[in-house]
């Protein structure tokens, strides 16, 4: 069965759609950030179950110094997380240190 879809005037068939699919995987495999910093939001949910940077008491973020939390220490997809994450391997790498492979890792070498 062949289908095409039309989108604004052109037109992509099963076979384009498909190549196109598996490049946008293909370059999401490939990125080492992303994975890292993947690979560190999964092994921190193995030791944290609300965000170790989120002052309980207060309901304050400690990467934001001290602002409040908007997602109240679930730090599952939390944008200020994932750019400390983001930050914290561009300065390991900078400096040419090896990325360590757990999260209490990460928090013992800062």
């Amino acid at each position: 069965m062949n289908v095409v879809i039309a989108v604004a005037g052109t037109r992509i068939s099963n076979e384009e759609l498909d190549k196109i699919l598996s490049q946008a995987e293909e370059k999401e495999r490939k990125d080492p950030k992303k994975r890292w910093i993947t690979r560190m939001m999964r092994s921190a949910k193995q030791y944290h179950k609300m965000c170790p940077y989120y002052d309980k008491r207060t309901g304050k973020c400690f990467l934001k110094l001290g602002e409040k939390c908007e997602r109240d220490g679930k730090f599952d997809g939390c944008p200020v997380f994932i750019e400390w994450l983001s930050q914290k391997y561009d300065e390991l790498k900078s400096k040419g240190r090896p990325l360590p492979m757990d999260f209490l890792d990460l928090t013992l070498s800062v």
